[in-house]
């Protein structure tokens, strides 16, 4: 596998780095390089450049959006990635948090529902020059079985309970960060796996769209099967 090749840094996005990230907390060093070596504006709307590194989620199109900066970066320091770990990113969206990921583990799969934004996230993060993320098109609520068991699962949407799909492809050791609760508010929620036993920690209300599929969201509103 060749080593991804550095992106440029702008002045905006270290200042998003330094007043966002690194004064809320974030101080994993390779998550911070993660964010210097993968620029956010590659990943919004061309409506949104000026925007793109706002302490805010934009929206990206299909009702979905690529999350605030910090909330993204809380979520990739808490998975707690080495560099030999595989991961699954499900909720591909923009590609933003797969591309990051993929600066952090050795191998990602991201599993997006819509085809189209499946597409376009592959073209940002080939822009970035990694080249170990994989693509899926399918159910993330169901994980992706396949390339499995994962030492990280990341989930970037709001599901009404924790699907057991995604605990079951989980290594012993592994990790699950998710959001738990409502459509109107949730708890980003780690989950840790020790044999078959699974430690909850709750780290801050967030606000994510529904987690659609057969395990989690149904369209009409009601939670599906866990």
């Amino acid at each position: 596998m060749s080593a991804p090749k550095p992106h440029s840094t702008s002045a905006a996005c270290q200042r998003m780095i330094d007043q966002q990230l690194k004064a809320r907390g974030i101080r994993d060093p390779r998550v911070l390089e993660a964010f210097r070596r993968v620029d956010r504006a590659l990943f919004v709307p061309p409506t949104d450049l000026e925007h793109a590194y706002d302490d805010r989620p934009l929206p990206i199109g299909r009702g979905q959006t690529i999350s605030q900066p910090y909330i993204v970066a809380l979520m990739s320091e808490q998975l707690a990635v080495r560099s030999t770990d595989r991961v699954l990113d499900i909720g591909t969206g923009s590609g933003y948090q797969a591309a990051l990921l993929g600066r952090l583990a050795a191998e990602v799969h991201t599993v997006e529902r819509i085809e189209s934004l499946s597409r376009s996230a592959a073209v940002a993060v080939k822009l970035c020059g990694i080249n170990n993320v994989h693509f899926h098109v399918g159910d993330g609520t169901l994980g992706w079985p396949d390339a499995g068991p994962y030492d990280g699962i990341l989930v970037a949407a709001a599901a009404p309970n924790v699907p057991k799909a995604l605990t079951d492809q989980l290594v012993d050791g592994g990790r699950l960060i998710l959001p738990i609760g409502t459509r109107d508010g949730q708890i980003l929620t780690l989950i840790r796996r020790t044999g078959e036993k699974f430690e909850q920690t709750s780290l801050c209300g967030c606000i994510f769209v529904p987690f659609i599929g057969q395990a989690g969201w149904h369209e009409g509103g009601t939670p599906g099967r866990g």
